[in-house]
């Protein structure tokens, strides 16, 4: 296949590599382990901007095979990795001191955000013919992952918009919400989908992973939200509740965990299906590497030291998983990159 095809076949799952890079980043920075922190914010920088080359060759060149994507129910989910890179991005160059560069990124991933969410509901509504949830697949949940980054990266920069501050914290809010709501709904489907209809072994995708990992996004979320200033009195009355949802979603996340693991040893041990890289692989990673920051960030907020504890021993196997996954698409851009040479 030549460079060409592959852009023209660029799958939106590749965004998730640049989810994982900066969600290790961001947690080892919290951890105090400074200089991979650099090292993971940097790769995912450069692969953020070639994946945003990528998509405007792509968006030129090949405007059709978008259209599949944003119409195919199966796919047009995945686009909000799109979204959720775009935050961490943000989240890197704010920490950073890049604050007008995080305040761009919040608002292009808003924009991106407002759209695909209205396009995926309108072709599950109007161009879906399944008669049953069989379309469904974890990679649904990267909407809740990107409403959640939101949310994110909006805490952060709203003390940066002076008198605007309260109107960005409102809308966290309301995000958090938002995502939740949502969350519960594709959840369920998901459930009813795993558990009461024929599963093979081909449908335990990586993508399953994003279960988990849109749970632990929420419960980072709402950790920011719980430390967040106090900008407005009504505000501030959320917040028992949202430190009940908070840890409440941690849990459902922890739940999560070792069903997944029961799963890949169902389906590589059991029905000895070999692995092979593909960028889905990256929708594990994030998960992982989420799970570590929402713990250690629930463990400061509540007082709570084991929870450090789990933020390292799941950041050191998001790192290990990381290297395996990168050494598996670096031998196939190495491979891609010999066979554009001999053409």
């Amino acid at each position: 296949m030549t460079l060409m095809e592959e852009i023209e076949s660029l799958h939106p799952a590749n965004f998730t590599m640049v989810m994982s890079t900066g969600i290790i980043s961001l947690g080892a920075d919290f951890l105090g382990w400074f200089l991979a922190a650099e090292l993971f914010g940097f790769i995912a920088f450069i692969a953020w901007l070639i994946l945003m080359l990528l998509c405007l060759i792509r968006i030129v060149r090949y405007p059709g095979a978008i259209k599949i994507d944003l119409t195919n129910p199966r796919m047009v989910f995945s686009y909000f990795s799109l979204v959720a890179a775009t935050n961490i991005i943000g989240l890197l160059a704010f920490s950073s001191n890049y604050i007008y560069f995080a305040m761009g990124c919040w608002l292009v991933a808003f924009i991106a955000w407002g759209l695909l969410l209205y396009m995926a509901f309108s072709v599950l509504t109007f161009l879906s013919h399944e008669n049953n949830v069989n379309i469904m697949h974890g990679g649904w949940l990267i909407t809740i992952v990107g409403t959640q980054s939101l949310v994110l990266l909006g805490v952060k920069i709203a003390p940066e918009l002076g008198e605007y501050a309260g109107y960005m914290m409102v809308e966290v809010h309301l995000l958090w919400g938002l995502g939740l709501a949502l969350y519960g709904i594709f959840v369920t489907l998901f459930c009813y989908r795993i558990f009461f209809l024929a599963l093979k072994p081909h449908d335990l995708s990586p993508l399953l992973w994003v279960v988990m990992g849109a749970s632990a996004i929420s419960a980072n979320a709402g950790t920011l939200l719980i430390d967040a200033p106090d900008t407005l009195p009504f505000l501030l009355a959320q917040k028992p509740f949202i430190d009940g949802i908070t840890l409440m979603i941690w849990g459902w996340a922890t739940w999560w965990i070792p069903l997944l693991f029961l799963f890949g040893v169902w389906k590589h041990i059991v029905n000895k299906i070999p692995f092979h890289y593909d960028p889905i692989l990256w929708s594990m990673v994030f998960p992982l590497g989420m799970y570590a920051v929402a713990s250690a960030r629930l463990g400061e907020v509540i007082g709570f030291p084991p929870m450090l504890w789990i933020a390292y021993l799941m950041m050191l196997i998001a790192l290990v998983v990381w290297c395996c996954v990168f050494f598996g698409q670096f031998r196939k851009v190495s491979h891609l990159v010999a066979a554009y040479k001999r053409t």
